[in-house]
């Protein structure tokens, strides 16, 4: 069986390493992107089985880039995890779009976002190992 796809998109490269790893080790494949302009590219061409993207970003804010996903029949399926940073707001009614499943807070723990993304998967989307 393939390995379910995560698509990880933040500007912050210690991030993108941290979390590639985590989930890597987890069995998951991963793909990365620094922007959101380049997560959306990415997210069409490769189709993943779940994004996990951070809110704040160049090019395309997190919350874009699961608007113009979920508007699209072709990526409207995929969950989308949001990450923000810790204390940053953002209104209930802007995290409402059916494709955002979690909002989580930086810092964060690679295991506890694992296990989320285990949790958050298609049955139809095989992970090797667990959290």
């Amino acid at each position: 069986m393939t390995p379910a796809t995560v698509l990880i998109a933040d500007d912050e490269t210690h991030i993108l390493n941290v979390l590639a790893m985590k989930f890597k080790h987890g069995g998951l494949k991963v793909v990365a992107a620094e922007d959101g302009a380049e997560a959306l590219r990415l997210a069409h061409e490769t189709l993943p089985d779940l994004i996990i993207t951070d809110y704040q970003m160049p090019r395309m804010s997190g919350l874009e880039l699961s608007s113009r996903l979920n508007s699209d029949p072709a990526t409207s399926h995929i969950p989308v995890i949001l990450l923000t940073a810790r204390g940053f707001s953002i209104a209930e009614t802007q995290t409402q779009s059916p494709n955002i499943r979690c909002v989580m807070s930086k810092p964060f723990s690679p295991r506890e976002i694992l296990a989320r993304v285990l949790e958050l998967l298609p049955a139809s989307a095989p992970a090797g190992a667990s959290a």
